[in-house]
């Protein structure tokens, strides 16, 4: 379903908070962005949502992780648009991905979330592996900016472009 702004702002509360989850799996977050309805345009929307993610905690934030494919598993039209990069690493890149993917996941109870869009799966690992040395809590903390990222990207796409995830 193509969407503008205009059209997200008269959807039924549910529905819309429904829409939003594509952006962010937080029923959190999408409950109160479509509470804070009508915006008059994107900035307005990202601008609320920075506030309500951060306002937000742990539990909220982990929900919203959960939502997305570890680097290199196949997801929504989005995440693969998003994970473009890791499409073309080698079996060997991918493997070590996967591995360094547990790793993270056994110490700091997530997957490893990071904004994709246009990292290589080196990068991405090297991220990812640079990441596994943090504190839990910041790590946390890290993982929660890297999740406003991709909602305002994926926001953008469904408001703005008329992208469908």
């Amino acid at each position: 379903m193509s969407l503008d702004l205009t059209r997200f702002n008269s959807l039924p509360a549910g529905e819309a908070a429904e829409t939003l989850l594509a952006c962010c799996g937080s029923r959190a977050w999408a409950r109160r962005m479509a509470e804070s309805r009508p915006f008059e345009d994107l900035a307005g929307v990202q601008k609320k949502s920075d506030a309500i993610w951060r306002s937000l905690g742990g539990e909220d934030w982990r929900e919203a992780f959960a939502a997305h494919p570890r680097i290199g598993e196949k997801g929504s039209r989005w995440s693969a648009q998003e994970q473009a990069g890791a499409r073309d690493a080698s079996a060997e890149t991918l493997a070590e991905l996967i591995a360094a993917n547990r790793e993270y996941e056994a110490r700091f109870g997530h997957i490893f979330i990071v904004c994709a869009t246009g990292k290589s799966a080196a990068e991405m690992l090297a991220l990812l592996r640079h990441r596994q040395d943090n504190d839990r809590e910041i790590e946390l903390v890290i993982a929660a900016e890297e999740q406003r990222k991709i909602t305002n990207l994926r926001l953008e796409k469904l408001l703005l472009k008329g992208i469908d995830p």
